[in-house]
């Protein structure tokens, strides 16, 4: 079944079940949705299965969806423009287009997803604009932003370090500059700036 065959909808390549990989951006029940989990396994005899969990760029819910073998979906035509984060306030996060202050516009969480733990004032984003054929302006709709994969970002409360601890190495729950918890190693300090994945929140390295 071609889940993305849908008319007046712009799209780019065809994914087998295979390729619907973490990161892509499909054409699902007529509406643009992330792949944000991806697992192909084979269930004793049977084809293998593509089960993958998927965030819909409009409206920013979740869902759970299995693809088999047979099954194909079309990319979503999605462009990028550079947008720089202003503020948060009651669940909208501010934005405007970089370069052009005068141009705002807010998403909703939900939209934005788990980049929002890592947004500090002034942070370039880039902006996922959607050709929906609904719109009769005849623009493009911003549907979501995506960080770059890592951010640097300073820590503003750690544990204090016991003596001996940094030689046995481990872990420990900080806090940085955005209200995130990162697990960080032991010998990272209040004040430091680290490196953290935005894709999936782990530390990454001391700056």
């Amino acid at each position: 079944m071609d889940f993305g065959l849908i008319l007046g909808y712009s799209f780019k390549a065809m994914f087998e079940y295979n390729k619907i990989t973490i990161g892509k951006v499909i054409i699902f029940d007529n509406e643009p949705w992330e792949v944000i989990a991806s697992h192909v396994f084979r269930k004793q005899q049977r084809k293998p299965v593509n089960a993958t969990k998927l965030r819909n760029l409009i409206s920013g819910r979740v869902t759970e969806n299995s693809f088999h073998v047979s099954e194909k979906v079309r990319e979503a035509e999605i462009e990028y423009k550079d947008i720089k984060f202003i503020y948060e306030a009651k669940g909208e996060y501010w934005f405007h287009e970089d370069g052009n202050p005068s141009k705002r516009f807010a998403l909703k969480e939900e939209q934005i997803g788990q980049g929002s733990k890592y947004l500090k004032k002034d942070a370039i984003a880039k902006a996922m604009v959607f050709d929906d054929p609904s719109n009769s302006s005849g623009q493009g709709k911003i549907i979501g932003m995506k960080l770059p994969i890592k951010v640097e970002l300073k820590v503003v409360e750690a544990p204090p370090n016991m003596k001996g601890n940094t030689a046995q190495g481990g872990n420990k729950v900080v806090k940085v500059e955005t209200g995130a918890s990162v697990n960080a190693p032991l010998f990272i300090s209040e004040g430091d700036t680290i490196v953290v994945n935005t894709e999936n929140g782990e530390y990454v390295s001391r700056v």
